[in-house]
């Protein structure tokens, strides 16, 4: 019985990473090409995405936080973080690359 236990513990870690720990958060490196308050968007050229499975790209995304937009402007180098919340991808994270 314990075997099984075993084997079925690696099983989950192996195809559902995270589930026993915390994923350490990956930023990925961009730089702010428009900011657009009023659609509430902003857009980034930025390397890959390995959270999202995403090659590198010019892409529009939201933000989850409205402040967002008034800490950056166009040319900017940055850090950021993005998820898929309700279909659409959005800045949860963000801070001026060093």
């Amino acid at each position: 019985m314990m075997k099984v236990i075993a084997v079925l513990a690696l099983t989950v870690a192996a195809f559902a990473p995270g589930v026993f720990a915390q994923e350490p958060s990956v930023m990925a490196e961009g730089e702010i090409r428009k900011v657009d308050k009023d659609a509430k968007k902003i857009t980034i050229k930025h390397g890959p995405l390995q959270k999202l499975e995403m090659p590198a790209m010019t892409m529009v995304f939201q933000v989850k936080d409205l402040a967002m937009l008034e800490q950056v402007k166009a040319g900017d180098k940055i850090k950021f973080e993005a998820e898929k919340i309700g279909g659409a991808f959005t800045v949860t994270k963000i801070e001026p690359a060093k």
